[in-house]
């Protein structure tokens, strides 16, 4: 399951390993259709070879801002860190994992 993280928590909980990062709002269609694949996708790794959560822009401004982030859903991938790549728009599973694997 994706965990939900805000402004205070984004640095703690995409520091450390593999981290894809979807920022999405309530009212989003594209972001609704992209939400069960990400679940699906969280429930086929471990923790600890892929940590996947959730930021909702409206309620957390600050960090969206940050990364220039203009349209949602947008998916930032964060190694040890360091955004190493971005996705933005609905992406299939296969897509989705066709990036994890070229950063694992």
């Amino acid at each position: 399951m994706a965990l939900e993280i805000t402004d205070k928590t984004f640095a703690e909980e995409t520091d450390k390993g593999l981290v894809l990062i979807d920022f999405w709002a309530t009212w989003c269609g594209p972001c609704r259709m992209q939400a069960p694949i990400l679940e699906q996708l969280a429930s086929e790794y471990d923790e600890d070879e892929l940590k996947i959560v959730k930021m909702d822009v409206d309620e957390n401004p600050e960090t969206p801002a940050s990364f220039g982030i203009m349209s949602i859903p947008t998916l930032l991938l964060k190694k040890d860190g360091q955004v190493v790549d971005k996705a933005i728009g609905v992406h299939t599973k296969d897509q989705l994992k066709a990036l994890i694997a070229e950063h694992s």
